[in-house]
């Protein structure tokens, strides 16, 4: 199975740049802003994850963290490669393995579901206030949408990734800013590292209701850096 891939805007270039010994993104107006990513961090209940980090120890909740982070690159990896009709990432050690059998998992149950890819890890806008790269904007069942790929240890139950669908919302408000477009559709696919898949669509009201939450989010980041 092919996708098409048609593109209906010419992308813009949105570079990461580092100042002061920060990562920020350069708007093609020159600006320097957070990623949705450092917005999102800076402004979330970090609880939890002190909670985990002191209960697994430093040295341990980096490594998961690190070997995590490669997995979920060589997936995406695959994945691309696979929309892009080329060949795919080899090697069978066991990272390499899984990531593999996730990406198939992936590629049967989620990407079966997409009509058209406008595009891959794009960069996008939303002026003066932030950036960040989308894995995937496409064609989901007839209508546009911000696509994510997520890897998990297992299975997610749907409010504990609130920060996903925010990230999410905040793609397509930078998308529909810049290019005029009217995105109001996310969808996340989510595979365990035993190839369990989810998939989590957010439209409608519940997406405007996420949308409005990034508006607060980002509200209170600038509060807290002014």
């Amino acid at each position: 199975m092919s996708i098409a891939i048609n593109p209906p805007f010419k992308y813009l270039p949105v570079p990461r740049v580092e100042v002061d010994g920060k990562r920020l993104y350069q708007t093609p107006d020159g600006q320097k802003v957070p990623s949705v990513t450092t917005i999102l961090d800076k402004t979330k209940d970090k609880t939890f994850l002190m909670e985990w980090k002191k209960r697994v120890g430093e040295s341990e909740a980096q490594r998961i963290s690190t070997e995590s982070a490669g997995l979920g690159t060589l997936m995406h990896t695959h994945l691309e490669n696979y929309i892009l009709g080329k060949d795919r990432p080899a090697g069978n050690n066991q990272v390499r393995v899984m990531a593999s059998s996730m990406a198939d998992t992936i590629i049967e149950h989620g990407l079966s579901q997409i009509d058209e890819v406008w595009g891959m890890e794009i960069g996008l806008y939303y002026p003066e206030l932030y950036a960040g790269t989308t894995d995937l904007i496409a064609m989901y069942k007839g209508r546009p949408a911000i696509v994510d790929y997520k890897t998990t240890n297992k299975p997610k139950k749907r409010d504990w990734i609130e920060d996903y669908f925010l990230q999410m919302c905040a793609y397509a408000a930078a998308h529909n800013n810049v290019y005029g477009t009217d995105i109001d559709q996310a969808v996340i696919f989510m595979c365990s590292r035993n190839c369990e898949y989810q998939e989590f669509v957010i439209k409608g009201p519940e997406f405007k209701d996420y949308a409005n939450k990034w508006v607060e989010r980002v509200g209170r980041y600038y509060e807290l850096n002014m």
